[in-house]
């Protein structure tokens, strides 16, 4: 891959919140787009909730039905990860690392040795990811936000591996896309998740030691000039996703205390109470 404009296909593994997202920015670009998962339920779910994307965007006046049309056609879905063929795929699943080194290590061999592998990893070391494969200086890391069609800042992270061609290739994507990419040096939960944990661990320790409860924490958080307290921002987000990123971190950092999970967002998981996505995270959406 000599330059952005090589990139003629891109593939996308996991088709949840982000996934979705990610997809959707590809193909409005007007590239081929894959987009991969196991559940079929789940890729049907997150084509209806591309399109009620677009169809948002047209109600705002920020896109026209021949943007909508076009997005379309440069979008499939794919079950069979042996179809996953692309120039740039980005990996978007559940942060554990060893579904990501079984999903890169599938990718690597059906794919030529030119293509680029990224990682939307929100807080798993990228050198970690790349360790055990063929080519670690094809894997980047590049971190979107949430909601990904619309959040402008994505985290281009390099690993000791990472082929500075393959940085700046990534960068550019991110550029053709509508972002603001930004470059993190390698680093458990790299710039963003790392200053932001505190925003959420704080707050639930507020809440576990009784302090004040989860509305009046949004609150307070609101009145100071966010647009989101955090937990509205968990609930959006997912808590389990959430709870995941936390406990990747605390780990990553040797249980270091200023990062320890929460007993409450436990529970919640445990629950099953996921945020908006489930119906019920810290506020009630059923």
């Amino acid at each position: 891959m000599q330059k952005v404009d090589d990139i003629k296909s891109i593939a996308v593994v996991g088709a949840g919140t982000m996934g979705l997202g990610i997809a959707q920015l590809s193909a409005m670009a007007g590239i081929k787009t894959l987009l991969f998962d196991i559940d079929e339920s789940t890729l049907n779910k997150a084509h209806s909730n591309i399109v009620k994307n677009l169809d948002k965007g047209i109600e705002k006046g920020k896109l026209s039905e021949a943007v909508k049309t076009e997005t379309l056609e440069n979008l499939s879905l794919e079950k069979d990860i042996k179809n996953l063929k692309a120039d740039f795929i980005i990996e978007a699943v559940v942060e554990k690392l060893e579904v990501k080194h079984s999903i890169f290590k599938q990718l690597e061999e059906i794919n030529s040795p030119n293509t680029i592998l990224a990682t939307n990893t929100s807080s798993i070391p990228i050198t970690q990811i790349a360790a055990p494969l063929k080519r670690p200086q094809n894997l980047v890391g590049m971190h979107f936000f949430n909601p990904a069609h619309i959040m402008k800042l994505v985290e281009v992270i390099s690993g000791a591996a990472t082929n500075k061609k393959v940085a700046k290739i990534t960068s550019e994507l991110a550029l053709k896309l509508g972002k603001a990419p930004v470059s993190a040096a390698d680093s458990p939960g790299f710039i963003v998740n790392r200053v932001a944990r505190h925003f959420y661990v704080e707050s639930l320790k507020i809440a576990e030691e009784g302090v004040a409860d989860f509305e009046t924490i949004d609150k307070l958080i609101k009145s100071s000039g966010f647009k989101m307290g955090p937990f509205e921002l968990m609930d959006l987000i997912g808590v389990d996703t959430n709870f995941s990123v936390t406990t990747s971190m605390f780990n990553a950092f040797h249980q270091d205390s200023k990062f320890r999970p929460s007993r409450i967002q436990q529970q919640k998981v445990d629950a099953g109470h996921h945020g908006r996505k489930s119906g019920r995270g810290f506020y009630s959406y059923e």
